[in-house]
């Protein structure tokens, strides 16, 4: 049934190589209107770089690609920029959000495309087109809302809304529900199953095997720059997509939970922050404790997390080891705080700089004397993160904005598990991380948990703060709605505490 459906774009033997180094080699791939195509890997595998080829944001080294016409024909194509991918009827929405901050959201969706009436251009229509398409996303916002001041799951879906309004007949998708709660999720899987009826050729590349399971008609797995397998609908397992994608059987990381009569290390008493000024939270962390904050976009979790870490002002108080903290960043990374936030690019991350630089910086703040920098100490510390995070690849002279988003993170992480901290704070983790590289992260947070430390994190996943915390708690618009340990927690008994319909289920810890 699938192969009677037209071929809208062909890939013949592309491969794609940066100084000598082959990032992608020998692609074959038809992608078919009416049809999902699923693409994994984990990161580095050569998902991204397949993506820019297929969008016209680099050039293959060696191979070619055809786009069929109106009568269905393929043609071979060159596709030597994005316009050009454009003009060919292919869209494509990153995985690293690029919204212009400084424009509006109708500005945004019509960048490049921007309607005009007598020789100006024409707001009142933009305004009017963008507000049906984020109405088709789901996201109810006045179209002329600043780009910069949406939080990062509004930006993802206006990138989505701006990739549709190009009416295009290939549409990729690199992560898209990275950043989005499980109701964006269901309606993002929502309209990739209307554009495939439609006729839209929809290329789903996902970390959360889960979705590309449940939505994707195929699927196309990549390791080290090759294709391993082809996967129809019907051949669809979890297992064997992961043992095709890393190469082995991936293992789980034991729990190893916190006694109750452990050491208290974080309080948060009364925490109250400038956005949720009327809902005081108020928790405990345990030594070797990981402490998972559920809940929807908009719940607080990263609020509190920035207020734990002293990101920006609040009431009520933070003690570590029983002694009150003042506020601030640099005082509480001191006390020995630290924050891995939720935008890496944006917040985490000196993109321009190496990823020597990016893993020491903690480490040189606490082991430099008189100024002075041991480089020769810098230079060990680096060489053991990069072995003990699996950075791929393990070249510390590299800029961080050359990696793959799964080791952009595990860099970002490195920096502070160097260090030892006393309290990790963590929000979304594992954003657009794969099985392989999230199974490794949450294994350095248990080991960093097992030497004493407190962690907390936030995550949009429910599979995520099922699989790693210790206790969960559940936030609902600005306050901590309930708690539920490992044994007794569900992703249904989370959402009845996310959505205010089971608040009394139990009492934030205390």
């Amino acid at each position: 049934m699938q192969h009677e459906r037209p071929v809208l774009l062909s890939v013949r033997g592309v491969g794609r190589r940066y100084a000598g180094v082959v990032a992608l080699s020998g692609i074959d791939l038809d992608i078919r209107g009416g049809e999902v195509l699923g693409i994994v890997g984990e990161n580095g595998a050569g998902k991204s770089t397949l993506l820019k080829i297929l969008s016209g944001v680099v050039q293959p080294s060696e191979g070619a690609l055809a786009v069929a016409d109106a009568s269905g024909a393929l043609a071979e194509v060159s596709l030597d920029g994005v316009r050009a991918a454009t003009d060919a009827g292919i869209a494509l929405v990153h995985q690293e959000l690029s919204l212009a901050e400084n424009l509006d959201v109708a500005g945004a969706i019509h960048l490049g495309r921007e309607p005009s009436r007598l020789g100006f251009l024409d707001r009142t229509r933009m305004r009017a087109d963008s507000a049906k398409w984020l109405a088709r996303v789901g996201l109810s916002i006045d179209p002329g809302t600043l780009c910069g001041t949406l939080r990062i799951a509004e930006r993802q879906l206006v990138e989505i809304a701006k990739a549709l309004s190009t009416e295009s007949r290939v549409l990729i998708l690199d992560e898209p529900t990275s950043s989005l709660t499980m109701r964006e999720t269901e309606r993002l899987l929502e309209i990739m199953d209307e554009l495939r009826r439609a006729g839209v050729a929809v290329v789903f590349v996902s970390h959360h095997l889960d979705e590309v399971i449940r939505i994707a008609d195929r699927v196309v797995i990549l390791r080290d720059g090759r294709r391993t397998g082809e996967l129809a609908r019907g051949e669809l397992d979890r297992a064997t997509i992961e043992r095709l994608m890393v190469g082995r059987d991936i293992a789980r990381v034991e729990r190893g939970a916190a006694g109750a009569d452990a050491k208290v290390r974080l309080e948060v008493d009364g925490v109250v922050t400038a956005h949720r000024r009327r809902t005081p939270a108020s928790f405990r962390a345990r030594a070797g404790e990981i402490v998972g904050l559920a809940g929807l976009v908009g719940s607080g979790r990263t609020e509190l997390l920035e207020a734990i870490a002293g990101v920006a002002p609040h009431g009520g108080e933070v003690r570590l080891d029983g002694r009150a903290l003042a506020q601030g960043v640099p005082e509480r990374v001191r006390a020995g705080v630290a924050i891995v936030p939720e935008d890496r690019a944006r917040n985490g991350l000196f993109l321009e700089d190496s990823v020597a630089v990016n893993m020491s910086l903690a480490w040189i703040d606490r082991a430099s004397r008189a100024r002075l920098v041991d480089a020769r100490g810098e230079r060990g510390l680096v060489a053991r993160m990069i072995s003990r995070m699996q950075l791929r690849p393990p070249q510390p002279t590299r800029r961080v904005q050359t990696l793959s988003g799964g080791n952009q993170q595990k860099s970002v992480i490195g920096r502070w598990l160097a260090v030892d901290p006393a309290v990790l704070l963590l929000d979304e983790p594992t954003r657009g991380v794969d099985v392989g590289a999230r199974a490794e992260i949450h294994a350095e947070v248990r080991r960093l948990a097992a030497q004493g430390s407190a962690v907390v994190f936030a995550s949009s996943e429910l599979e995520e703060v099922l699989l790693l915390a210790d206790r969960i708690l559940v936030m609902h618009e600005g306050a901590i709605a309930g708690e539920l340990s490992s044994h007794e927690a569900s992703e249904i008994a989370i959402m009845q505490l996310a959505t205010g319909g089971a608040s009394a289920l139990k009492k934030a810890a205390t």
